[in-house]
């Protein structure tokens, strides 16, 4: 890469920085750990299992102490119903919590578009917001904006899609320097290698100075990759090996991709793969 290439956007986020880079790959992106909070079956046994406890505060306290930069809280409520019940654990929530956190909605344009709202109108502290889609950014962005959060913009794996997105969210008055950008993609070998190129073309774009498109980079692809049959069924294959350890070598190999691709924020769901993927650079 030349010396000379625009810099990304960069966001300060307490005592982070999120982006403004010159070149890529980077070498050290943020890790957050991601921590269901309502549906304890999506992925919440990972992190109990780690921290030996089935308490969802215990847990999040036990994260402070983790290699992680972000604590990720997924809200994956199951109804527009049981929002008055998750408002009611925000507070518990994040007393919990000493990292920067992320609060993600439950993945469903229709809970998420009434959720997020609700919960950043009783945020006690500046978060990041994950996320707000082409279905959903009318109703979240005017909450956003109100409250001075960054928000995770999601758009399917096209290039055009994601600018348009980030057009669409500024002119709702959301500063551009507030937006995080998620191409979307998918985990270790279930499109892993097209959601890749675009991410690719997104920071090149963000290199050469585009203004819609040089915002940092988020990457889900762990999640993703926890999805795939290999990492969640236990094959009678025996050169597969033991499923846990498949399911964490699973998220290394998505997690060192993405990074090899210049994304700045990658969200996982092991503490101990965290810690490897920090080892990798020293």
């Amino acid at each position: 890469m030349k010396d000379n290439l625009n810099k990304i956007r960069e966001i300060d986020f307490y005592d982070i920085k999120i982006g403004g880079e010159t070149s890529f790959p980077i070498l050290n992106p943020l890790y957050v750990l991601n921590i269901p909070v309502f549906d304890l079956s999506d992925n919440f046994e990972i992190a109990k299992s780690y921290f030996g406890t089935d308490s969802v505060e215990k847990v999040l306290k036990s994260a402070n102490n983790s290699d992680c930069d972000i604590v990720g809280l997924k809200f994956n409520i199951q109804s527009v119903n049981d929002i008055d019940y998750a408002v009611e654990n925000l507070k518990s929530f994040l007393s919990d919590i000493t990292k920067p956190v992320m609060i993600s909605g439950a993945g469903n344009d229709n809970i998420d578009s009434n959720l997020l709202p609700e919960i950043i109108r009783h945020l006690d502290r500046k978060v990041i917001i994950n996320g707000a889609n082409e279905n959903t950014y009318k109703d979240i962005i005017p909450q956003v904006v109100c409250g001075g959060h960054i928000v995770v913009l999601k758009t399917p794996i096209d290039i055009n899609l994601a600018k348009e997105l980030n057009i669409l969210s500024a002119e709702l008055g959301l500063d551009l320097n507030k937006i995080i950008i998620d191409t979307d993609i998918g985990g270790l070998g279930y499109g892993l290698e097209y959601g890749y190129s675009i991410m690719e073309k997104i920071k090149l774009e963000g290199f050469r100075g585009d203004n819609y498109l040089n915002m940092p980079l988020i990457s889900f692809a762990c999640a993703e990759s926890l999805k795939t049959k290999e990492a969640k069924t236990d094959l009678p294959e025996s050169c597969w090996g033991n499923l846990s350890d498949r399911a964490k070598y699973f998220e290394l190999a998505s997690a060192s991709a993405v990074k090899a691709c210049g994304v700045n924020i990658i969200v996982m769901n092991y503490p101990p793969n965290i810690s490897t993927m920090k080892g990798l650079v020293r």
